[in-house]
């Protein structure tokens, strides 16, 4: 179950501290449902269309081809948060005009998702006051920068916990374990595999391709889930015995 601490950022006075453990598990639950309801089984990867039903079923609105330039530089989505109203959910042009960056693209709208399933509610809760939308405008806007999407620093706790949710909406965490289990159990390996090594980097690439996304979004997830690390730290079973 969720818990509360202080918010340090000082947007709201309490925030959600979600163990990634419950992200996982909702995130999983969420997308599956969607998935069975929508065709009658939860096959992955998730299409780009299914992700765009997704976000148009939970937000007000979904605007996949927004001019977000005024917000500065790379910036790549943004959820307009709408006390009492479901958000609207804004994806630069850039990224859905260009078929080179469908990755991006992909990554970016279950980001934008996991801010409209795990933040909306705190407009409704604490809603900033029309003295704060004067100083800032932007209150109720969450801006989101391209090196931000996949792997923000926890204390930006919004931005990670986005990012966190984007990656277990597109790799749902029992696929990817069935999928590490599998080669690994196939090969007598146990323990974190270094990121580098020649398992780290067939498994990244193996979750690249299951789960339509990028290197860098696989390796992610996976060293987020303890599965890779920096060096390999346990031998093979077959050194072991």
């Amino acid at each position: 179950m969720v818990r509360y601490v202080a918010d340090r950022t000082g947007r709201f006075t309490q925030r959600p501290h979600y163990d990634p453990k419950e992200l996982d598990r909702e995130c999983e639950a969420t997308v599956c449902s969607f998935l069975k309801d929508r065709h009658g089984t939860a096959d992955y990867p998730i299409s780009t269309d299914d992700l765009t039903v997704l976000i148009e079923r939970d937000a007000e609105s979904l605007d996949q081809y927004a001019d977000l330039s005024g917000y500065g530089p790379d910036v790549e989505g943004a959820t307009l948060f709408q006390p009492g109203r479901k958000p609207k959910v804004l994806i630069s042009e850039i990224l859905s005009a260009t078929d080179n960056r469908q990755n991006r693209l992909r990554m970016t709208l279950a980001h934008e998702y996991g801010h409209v399933k795990f933040h909306a509610y705190l407009w409704d809760v604490e809603p900033p006051s029309p003295d704060l939308l004067k100083i800032n405008p932007r209150a109720n806007i969450q801006v989101c920068f391209r090196d931000k999407i996949l792997d923000a620093a926890q204390t930006d706790w919004m931005e990670w916990q986005a990012g966190y949710a984007g990656g277990a909406l597109l790799m749902p965490i029992s696929r990817v374990r069935a999928l590490v289990t599998a080669y690994c159990e196939s090969r007598n390996l146990f323990g974190i595999i270094g990121q580098s090594d020649s398992h780290g980097r067939a498994l990244i690439e193996a979750v690249r391709v299951a789960f339509d996304v990028s290197a860098n979004a696989a390796r992610i997830r996976l060293t987020k889930l303890g599965i890779l690390g920096a060096a390999s730290a346990g031998p093979s079973l077959f050194d072991a015995v």
